[in-house]
């Protein structure tokens, strides 16, 4: 037993240890930071701070459900998850890509229970917040409302682009508009590297089909001829956008 208790502390004494909120990518843009950080005064004049929780999910594991109860809001402070509908027949649409800094869904401010499942891409690493102190520090402090108000500007953006994408565009111009905004986002955390243009790239043919509304195998031929015509390459975990100027233009963007 004494020896099973060494070889833990050992173990847990080698095992890396957890990212700071200062190493986070998005630690100067997102919401956690700074609710993180907040303060507010109790009625009897006590400074409280918002109770918080750390928590970890492992690649292709459920975070949570749709229509799961939650008295907490998460907000993704590493790894990539997705957020997705389930349909009857068993297929599914991805709604969005879930990067680090993102709250899972602003509904959850106001709504105890998700409209979507949430799954982890990667390795996860996410933070959940009170419902009700969040919501009364996101409302009493003019700085966290305007964050929280852009946060819900750029998922409503995203949501709109999607109809679109799923309506009106071509195959090509579905797949080159996705990379390309991760591109963007993935910019503002300063994830993205080098000239030309590299990044992490986790997601698999199956994951871009659910989000573009095409076939696995459909995916694969069209990132086929992205390669062949020298506009991407892709590694075993990144993706290099060697032609920007040329990818914009299959994005059918300005």
């Amino acid at each position: 037993m004494h020896a099973q208790l060494a070889v833990k502390t050992i173990q847990d004494a080698l095992r890396p240890a957890p990212p700071t909120c200062g190493q986070c990518p998005a630690y100067d843009l997102n919401l956690c930071r700074a609710a993180s950080e907040a303060v507010w005064a109790s009625p009897n004049g006590t400074p409280l701070k918002i109770q918080q929780a750390e928590h970890s999910a492992p690649a292709r594991r459920t975070i949570c459900r749709e229509q799961d109860l939650h008295d907490t809001v998460p907000i993704i402070c590493n790894g990539w998850a997705a957020s997705i509908i389930m349909l009857s027949d068993g297929s599914r649409q991805i709604l969005s890509f879930l990067l680090p800094g993102d709250i899972v869904s602003t509904a959850l401010l106001f709504e105890p229970r998700p409209h979507c499942l949430l799954e982890a891409i990667t390795d996860v690493r996410y933070r959940t917040f009170r419902r009700t102190e969040l919501r009364e520090i996101l409302f009493s402090n003019p700085e966290l409302l305007d964050r929280l108000s852009r946060s819900w500007i750029e998922e409503k953006a995203r949501d709109d682009q999607l109809i679109v994408d799923l309506g009106r565009r071509t195959a090509d111009e579905r797949i080159a508009r996705l990379i390309l905004g991760l591109v963007e986002r993935l910019t503002k955390r300063e994830m993205v590297h080098g000239d030309p243009l590299e990044f992490e790239f986790p997601l698999r043919q199956h994951h871009i089909a659910d989000a573009t509304g095409l076939t696995p195998v459909h995916v694969s031929k069209v990132l086929s001829e992205f390669r062949r015509s020298g506009l991407i390459k892709i590694s075993e975990r990144s993706l290099t956008i060697l032609d920007p100027i040329g990818f914009r233009r299959i994005a059918n963007m300005r």
